[in-house]
């Protein structure tokens, strides 16, 4: 027995030898290896990135159409199709606001991203969901995150 932990050890060798142990405040707790890899991300951790992602992309692109963002700021989260689309719309947005019609300049007014919803499709595929609420109306916006080797990218943005 050993003095210090008052754990019973038996002698080396025999069938019935222990795991390593390694003292920790408050107890006894099974060593583990310096050169350990962290254990990896669960799934739940990834979809609240997701969420965050969505959330920031949407309220970016929500800017962009109403003209107090330039377009060019997601051009690392958007893909070329998805960025070419949005700059199309954004100038059609801007054409619309400086026509006659009373509702145009209201447009994209005090935007904010109320709620945020992802589903995972596989392992690198997400589908999102956001509710967007303007002064004048509010919008449900649709997007699709790929993996990429270096982060996750919008394939599509489904504005309504």
């Amino acid at each position: 027995m050993n003095a210090a932990t008052g754990i019973r050890t038996s002698a080396p060798g025999t069938a019935a030898s222990a795991p390593a142990l390694r003292v920790v405040s408050g107890g006894v707790a099974p060593a583990t290896h310096p050169a350990a890899p962290p254990p990896p991300l669960r799934v739940v951790d990834e979809a609240r990135d997701i969420c965050a992602i969505s959330r920031s992309t949407v309220q970016a692109a929500i800017e962009v159409l109403a003209g107090t963002r330039p377009a060019q700021q997601l051009s690392r989260r958007l893909d070329p199709r998805c960025l070419a689309a949005l700059q199309h719309r954004a100038a059609l947005t801007r054409r619309v606001a400086s026509g006659s019609s009373p509702t145009a300049g209201r447009l994209h007014r005090n935007p904010s991203v109320r709620s945020v919803r992802a589903c995972r499709v596989s392992d690198d595929v997400y589908e999102a969901s956001a509710v967007v609420v303007e002064d004048s109306r509010v919008r449900a916006v649709a997007l699709r995150l790929e993996r990429s080797t270096a982060a996750w990218r919008v394939t599509v943005l489904e504005i309504g």
